[in-house]
């Protein structure tokens, strides 16, 4: 909004020329994103705290989480505003690429609200059956990769997959590449939400997620470097940087809030958005397959189920792990909360800066 009566001003007042520049406008985003976690948080900590809108604990996670409840959930809606509205006052608003990211955080948001609602209404940590779950996922992200299609026949994204290191096989998908965009959708949202079980676990993980975004985003974008690194290059993504920073400074001021001891959960409304969000990113600057090292414990802790639940059914009842997602298993081994978080953090800087290392070596 900023962008369409400041820059229109540069020809009178040069200062307002900076404002035409990405980086500028990023930093921007993320700052008062930031500022606005900030305002915002204990205003809607203690909204939460009035309606009665609190965590509920499964009766088979560790003991040591019944503590936690009635600490108030779907803390999320914090992060969705401080995405947006920096976004829409910084952005570029004629840029599609930034409303099929804003549009997809909210959708996915919505999903999440109403299993949120339905476990505060029931009182029980299960609001949506998983099934009911993943099929209204599969659903939005059906209809999020329909709009990928339109935007390729239009011309504005190439329907081709690129291949980290695999410079010359680039495969038109065409139709199939729904499927695809479908996969990515329902495994990152899915992911997230199996990592957010202990204080500031998964938001920070989505913090240097969403930063390391922020950069491929950039450089996406950015003819010179795109050309430099040999990556795809898509123009369009240029602005979609914008998102990404709001987005990075969100997560930040949404983790002043949820480190330990939390003051507010993200709720599947934060969890299955920012999911879908990450996803959205990578496949808009076609480097989805960078996200299984950008997200990489994320998918690690998605694994860790995959892997406890399928064993758990061949073997009759073993199991290869104390308990899935993969931080509890390290909680009942004995490690603080605290150790299991910041050890996560540690690894999941290490994928980003790997993923963000293998731009150079291709």
């Amino acid at each position: 909004m900023l962008y369409w009566l400041l820059v229109p001003l540069r020809g009178e007042i040069f200062f307002f020329n900076v404002f035409r520049y990405i980086t500028v406008r990023t930093a921007a985003a993320g700052i008062t994103a930031l500022v606005l976690s900030f305002l915002l948080g204990p205003r809607l900590i203690r909204l939460l705290e009035r309606r009665q809108i609190g965590q509920e604990i499964r009766p088979e996670g560790p003991q040591s989480h019944y503590a936690k409840k009635g600490t108030p959930s779907m803390g999320g809606i914090l992060i969705i505003i401080c995405t947006l509205l920096p976004t829409l006052v910084w952005g570029n608003l004629a840029n599609v690429y930034v409303w099929v990211a804003v549009l997809s955080m909210v959708l996915f948001g919505l999903i999440g609200l109403v299993d949120d609602i339905l476990k505060v209404r029931r009182k029980r940590s299960q609001g949506l059956r998983p099934g009911q779950k993943i099929l209204l996922q599969a659903l939005l992200a059906a209809a999020i990769g329909l709009v990928f299609l339109w935007m390729g026949a239009r011309g504005d994204f190439n329907l081709s997959l690129s291949f980290p290191f695999l410079k010359q096989w680039v495969p038109f998908l065409g139709w199939f590449y729904l499927p695809w965009i479908v996969f990515i959708l329902v495994g990152s949202s899915n992911a997230v939400n199996l990592a957010d079980g202990l204080d500031g676990l998964a938001i920070g993980l989505t913090l240097i997620s969403a930063t390391a975004l922020t950069a491929l985003t950039y450089v996406a974008g950015h003819a010179l470097w795109s050309q430099y690194l040999n990556i795809a290059r898509v123009p369009l993504a240029a602005e979609l940087t914008v998102f990404a920073g709001a987005f990075a400074g969100a997560c930040l001021g949404f983790l002043w809030f949820n480190c330990h001891p939390a003051q507010v959960f993200m709720g599947d409304v934060g969890a299955l958005s920012i999911g879908g969000t990450m996803a959205v990113i990578a496949l808009l600057i076609k480097q989805e397959f960078l996200l299984f090292t950008v997200a990489g414990v994320f998918i690690l802790e998605a694994l860790s189920v995959l892997l406890q639940v399928s064993y758990f059914k061949l073997s009759k009842g073993k199991r290869i792990f104390k308990m899935a997602p993969l931080h509890h298993h390290f909680e009942l081994s004995g490690w603080p909360e605290g150790r299991v978080v910041i050890r996560f953090w540690i690894l999941g800087i290490i994928f980003a800066l790997f993923s963000l290392s293998t731009l150079k070596l291709r």
